[in-house]
């Protein structure tokens, strides 16, 4: 019998470039050192627009002014590190007056968070912001970067999935019909168009979040939702706000400054010596029952380089989920549809197609759908599928009070082995969990390539995660945000979606 052991090995941790060149594998120390990207999309000041309550803005206000100073850190631990900041380590200027400001009525608001129904709900509750940012476009020349949106946190309390209003705090509504003949008209429009549109809330999703997003994706908004409690907590908890388990200001400062400077057109960090030509998408799917199928589900694509570039396509709603083996799967035509434009895509910036294309999936591909993508693609470009779940079929245990080590890696077949992206951290001396790691297990399914490279290339692209400014991710960017992505994509009536990038769904 083999010994698994032999197996075993620790792969390098990837190191991120900065600017001027620079190379270090931790976000911050990178960004405290040598600041971000140097390239022409970095702006050279923040165009931010905010909307929200007065309150809201005056919060956002507030917290502009701590970031453009120095914040220590909480503790005095390795892992910790005071932000220096926002200047100091992106190298660009944060106006403390935002480009836009549109005041949102907070009487109107805390109406409509109070309505019974919880589609109607929502979606009054993102027609404020929605019809308000959508007026601003149309009668200013002058457009923000990214939008932040300050939401109280009634809003997050009632405008999500199974929220319920307590009875006292309700509005007063008049409903025209039921929530269910609601749901009908939706299936099978009424004669009548106050019925239509009485039924309009039932085509959207019950969640602020998501359904602001995908409302404001066809006049290509960046948004960066944001609660008040967040950016301000004492203020809020000093109002008799019930106090939230959040991190320090250091740590809260470097994630939002990363995501917003990330959205406003900038490159945080890129993955130092990548492979030329390389490109790697991760398939999207979510299911949706508004056709009344049951195994009807929205498919896309997330294409991503190591530059940290992402785009997202959007594909057809389609008979995609299977109830018996509750996979999802494409058919021949969808899946050539879905990889063509991908490669399209990728010429279209490259100006040649990839040499090598790798899809990172949550499941097997089956053989009508590996046909599809591999007719998409040319002889030049070497196809490659890969299975990427987060397993307990394995532990792995070392001597000591420490777990394994991220990157520890162990194969058990040329084409099959497990990569430990969650594990003791040597430079940051700590392990960011409570009990002993989980393994990606990660397999090649579909084509060949050498194991050890699309597990290093796995751990790389857990580095990728500029929603946050953390050391590395335990999921790689191509599957992180592939079931927030599927949300977004189905949250509202989307049509004719062009390719966009990926910051308008983070």
């Amino acid at each position: 019998m083999t010994d698994p052991i032999q197996g075993l090995q620790i792969l390098t941790e990837p190191l991120l470039q900065f600017g001027h060149g620079q190379m270090l594998p931790d976000p911050k120390d990178g960004l405290f050192l040598f600041g971000p990207m140097i390239d022409e999309a970095k702006p050279a000041e923040m165009r931010v627009g905010v909307i929200g309550t007065d309150e809201g803005i005056a919060r956002y206000k507030k917290w502009v002014a701590q970031i453009t100073g120095y914040i220590p850190a909480a503790k005095a631990e390795q892992h910790h590190l005071a932000f220096p900041g926002f200047e100091a380590a992106f190298k660009t200027k944060w106006p403390a007056n935002p480009v836009a400001t549109i005041s949102i009525s907070a009487a109107a608001l805390s109406s409509t968070v109070r309505i019974p129904d919880g589609h109607e709900r929502v979606y009054k509750t993102v027609d404020l912001f929605d019809q308000a940012i959508r007026k601003f476009l149309r009668e200013e020349d002058s457009v923000p970067a990214v939008w932040f949106v300050v939401i109280p946190d009634d809003v997050h309390r009632f405008c999500r999935p199974k929220s319920i209003v307590p009875l006292p705090e309700r509005t007063r509504t008049s409903q025209r019909f039921s929530a269910r003949t609601a749901r009908n008209f939706v299936k099978a429009p009424s004669m009548f168009a106050e019925d239509n549109a009485a039924a309009e809330p039932y085509r959207y999703e019950v969640d602020f979040h998501n359904q602001l997003k995908a409302r404001l994706l066809d006049q290509k908004v960046v948004l960066q939702i944001v609660r008040e409690s967040t950016i301000d907590p004492e203020g809020v908890n000093a109002l008799g706000g019930k106090p939230r388990m959040l991190q320090d200001p250091a740590n809260i400062a470097w994630n939002l400054s990363t995501t917003a400077f990330f959205k406003a057109g900038g490159r945080p960090w890129a993955l130092a010596g990548v492979r030329e030509d390389v490109c790697y998408i991760g398939l999207v799917f979510k299911k949706t029952d508004t056709a009344g199928s049951p195994g009807n589900a929205c498919c896309g694509a997330q294409m991503f380089l190591g530059s940290g570039d992402g785009v997202v396509f959007k594909g057809a709603v389609g008979p995609w989920y299977s109830l018996t083996t509750s996979e999802f799967h494409l058919d021949e035509a969808k899946a050539k549809e879905i990889a063509g434009l991908v490669v399209e895509a990728y010429i279209a910036k490259h100006g040649r197609p990839p040499k090598e294309l790798f899809i990172h999936a949550k499941q097997h591909f089956n053989e009508a759908e590996w046909r599809g993508f591999s007719s998409a693609v040319g002889p030049d470009t070497r196809l490659v599928g890969v299975r990427i779940q987060t397993t307990r079929e394995i532990k792995l245990f070392r001597q000591g009070r420490s777990p394994v080590l991220r990157g520890t890696a162990l194969t058990v077949s040329p084409r099959k082995g497990y990569l430990w992206t969650i594990g003791f951290v040597p430079d940051l001396q700590t392990y960011p969990g409570r009990e002993a790691p989980n393994p990606l297990s990660i397999e090649v399914t579909k084509g060949d390539a050498d194991l050890t490279q699309v597990m290093q290339d796995v751990l790389g692209l857990t580095k990728l995660n500029f929603n946050a400014c953390i050391y590395g991710d335990g999921t790689p960017v191509t599957l992180r945000f592939a079931d927030d992505v599927g949300e977004i994509l189905t949250a509202a009536p989307i049509a004719n979606l062009p390719p966009l990038p990926f910051k308008h769904y983070i």
